[in-house]
Order: structure tokens, then C-alpha cells, then sequence
């Protein structure tokens, strides 16, 4: 039988549960602690809704509006972007295989097979001063369910009837990679933010949330005439 008055304050919780007998006690143990984690799992996943930065956005441009860009997403959806002025843009040329040689740094972005090699969906060809910066390895992406992201250096080339064959090492290993018809190929080039007008396709790397729902971009590629299919 409860013989006192229950109250849940800092400090206070153990004082109050004492004053119940021993089953009561136990349950009631139960039921506050089992408040208490629920109420700290609610504040922190808002916490992290709240703060967590989202990932890759890719779209079209629709307006501009000064350093403001509305963005169609690719799933037509809406989105205000945030340009500052120290956003980094970097541009995506057309290029062809014939512009990948042996040593080139390139990125690929592809889907496993069961052989464990990559079939490629685009590789785009990175720019010198993007060696040693961006990461050589390989992991998981997100432009499609279960692709993967290779940033590597070309091996060797093998060419096949259903395509060309290039094998790129990384720090932590290698991969052989199919090249089809169908695979996007682009080499990153200096890009301007004078290319964000209404029309182009961009990709955002980085980016952080804002508080009235937009995102402010760090870093971005534009497609200067091709769409960013990584």
C-alpha cells in the first residue's frame, strides 16, 4: 500500500520509491525507470532528427533566388538550398573511356555482382589536386539500394563482348569493375557558381540542416550539360 505521495524529481526518484513495500517497490521501480528510458529515447532520436545532417541530395534546379536555389529532388520533392560563400562547386563534363588510362583516380559507383565484381552505373574521372584529398576505398552508397562507391586507382583494362573490364586498387584492396554501354561516364572539372541556374542538375556532398527546414550546401557537383549519375 503506497504511504506517501510518489514524486519523480531530480534526486528524488529513490526517496519516494522507498516508501512502498516490497512488491510495490519492485514495480514500481520498474515503471519509472521504464518511463524515464523511454522519455530519454524519444528526446534524443528528436535530438538527432533535429541535428542530423542528411545525405547526398540530388536534383534539378528550379529557381534561383539570389544565394537561395529551389531544388526538385529526384523523388519530386521540393527543397530550398542555401548557397554560402564559401560553397565549394566543382562541375561533371562528359568524357568518355578513352579519357580513363592506367593510374587514373576515378570514382565508381556501381552494383556488386556475384562474382564480386562491381558493374558500374558511372564512373566519374577526378581531378589531380583531388588526389591524397579525397579517400581511396570502398564502401556503400546511396544513389541506388545496394550500391557501393569505389574511389580507386586504374590497373590495367581488359576489353570484353559485354563491355570493358578495369581493375582499381585502393588502400585496403581492389576491384575489378564492368564498364557497359549504358554506364555514365564524366571527369570532374573547376565548376563556378554562376553554373547553378534554373535547369541544371546538381549533386550536394555536404550539407548541413537548417532550422526553417532548408539546407545550406558545403560541397557540390553541377552537370555541365550531363546529369550527375552517381
Amino acid at each position: 500500500m503506497l504511504e506517501g505521495v510518489f514524486k519523480l524529481d531530480r534526486g528524488g526518484i529513490m526517496s519516494a520509491v522507498l516508501l512502498l513495500g516490497g512488491d510495490q517497490m519492485q514495480q514500481m521501480t520498474r515503471r519509472v525507470l521504464c518511463a524515464a528510458g523511454m522519455t530519454l529515447l524519444l528526446a534524443t532520436s528528436a535530438a538527432w532528427a533535429q541535428g542530423a545532417p542528411p545525405g547526398r541530395i540530388r536534383g534539378q534546379i528550379e529557381k534561383v533566388d539570389g544565394a537561395m536555389l529551389v531544388l526538385k529532388l529526384r523523388d519530386g520533392g521540393m527543397l530550398n538550398v542555401k548557397v554560402a560563400d564559401d560553397t565549394r562547386v566543382s562541375a561533371l563534363v562528359k568524357a568518355s573511356l578513352a579519357d580513363i588510362k592506367t593510374d587514373s583516380f576515378i570514382g565508381i559507383a556501381g552494383m556488386p555482382q556475384p562474382d564480386g565484381s562491381i558493374q558500374a552505373f558511372s564512373v566519374h574521372i577526378l581531378l589531380p589536386a583531388q588526389r591524397g584529398v579525397v579517400p581511396d576505398r570502398h564502401g556503400p552508397w546511396d544513389a541506388k539500394p545496394g550500391s557501393t562507391m569505389t574511389n580507386a586507382y586504374v590497373g590495367n583494362m581488359v576489353k570484353g563482348k559485354d563491355g570493358d573490364t578495369l581493375t582499381v586498387k585502393y588502400k585496403d584492396g581492389e576491384k575489378k569493375i564492368v564498364v557497359t554501354p549504358q554506364t555514365v561516364i564524366a571527369a570532374a572539372a573547376p565548376g563556378s557558381k554562376d553554373e547553378l541556374k534554373a535547369g541544371a542538375q546538381i549533386i550536394i556532398f555536404g550539407s548541413e540542416k537548417q532550422a526553417d527546414g532548408s539546407v545550406l550546401a558545403k560541397v557540390m557537383y553541377v552537370g555541365r550539360g550531363i546529369t550527375p549519375a552517381m
